[in-house]
């Protein structure tokens, strides 16, 4: 499954209508927010259709995967959108992470704690709230809404350390920028599950924190709750490092402006399970005959050039690495 689907979802006393454009969506929140009550209205519409008094409008099949048979259930399901309510704890096993790796399907998940075995954007991580009411059937229309905004770096953010995700061609990419700029000091995490613990040890200083978006969902809250308290450790987490390299402009194809525009109608669901690598091997196959040819496990010296690595910072919106 690719490209963005819309899902409008009512009954006599509530109404949702939201879109979703990746292969894993999570719904965060409270109880009484209106997250159970959306899965039971796709249980209901999906065994009963119009005898459920559900109304549901979408061009993709609706339906829901849980208990202890869930995996038989999974194997059924084909290019469809599938809600997991919170209390299935096969959500977080790895089991279920495999599973799905290779499903052409659309998963929308309700949580209340992150998902460390999955992949998922911090960009489709929503929370539900009331935004007004309809006629006098008293029917609530609940809106979905970034749970985590984009962080918006009104004024230049000038780290005195970096701390990257990995070891990979992005690390190698900051560790040249850092030492290149005043003997800045990059630090690797070693694993997205490991930059909590290394912003911790840094918290006396100014430290950004440079992770693949794409795929950090599940280290958001924790990380948030810091930066709360400790307005000198900064986020910056774009797509991924092969998406930086795309958007700054330094490969040159043909068909690439419209892939960074809307990258969902490109991405099968069932060929990447996250857009991270769907970048890198966008870059690896643009790149493969030139002498900007990228390796993930080790960065070709020629992106360090300094006419080439100035591109690549200037996608960093907000972030000053010259002194």
């Amino acid at each position: 499954m690719r490209g963005t689907h819309r899902i409008s979802l009512q009954n006599k006393r509530i109404r949702y209508d939201f879109e979703i454009k990746r292969n894993i969506t999570v719904i965060r929140g409270d109880s009484a927010t209106g997250k159970t009550a959306l899965v039971d209205m796709i249980r209901e519409h999906y065994e009963n259709g119009t005898a459920s008094a559900v109304e549901l409008t979408c061009d993709k099949e609706c339906t829901v995967l849980e208990g202890r048979t869930w995996a038989g259930q999974l194997s059924m399901m084909k290019d469809s959108i599938v809600f997991i309510d919170e209390g299935n704890e096969f959500v977080l096993s790895d089991d279920f992470a495999s599973a799905i790796r290779n499903t052409d399907n659309y998963y929308v998940i309700v949580t209340r704690e992150g998902i460390p075995s999955l992949p998922y954007s911090i960009e489709e991580i929503y929370g539900i709230r009331d935004s007004g009411k309809y006629g006098t059937l008293k029917r609530t229309y609940n809106e979905f809404y970034h749970l985590y905004p984009t962080i918006d770096n009104r004024h230049a953010v000038r780290p005195e350390n970096v701390i990257a995700e990995d070891s990979n061609a992005g690390y190698q990419f900051l560790q040249d920028v850092c030492e290149k700029n005043g003997g800045m000091t990059c630090i690797s995490a070693h694993g997205k599950s490991n930059i909590f613990s290394a912003v911790i040890r840094h918290l006396s200083e100014k430290v950004l924190v440079v992770a693949d978006g794409a795929a950090f969902g599940s280290e958001m809250e924790k990380l948030m709750r810091v930066i709360k308290n400790y307005p000198n450790v900064t986020l910056y987490l774009p797509e991924s490092f092969e998406w930086l390299i795309l958007r700054s402009g330094v490969i040159e194809d043909s068909g690439l402006g419209e892939i960074l525009k809307n990258p969902e109608n490109y991405i099968e669901s069932g060929d990447y399970f996250s857009w991270e690598r769907y970048f890198t091997s966008q870059l690896i196959r643009i790149t493969r005959d030139s002498y900007l040819r990228y390796a993930k496990r080790k960065l070709n010296p020629a992106y360090l050039q300094e006419k080439i690595s100035d591109r690549i910072l200037a996608v960093m919106h907000g972030i000053k690495f010259k002194r």
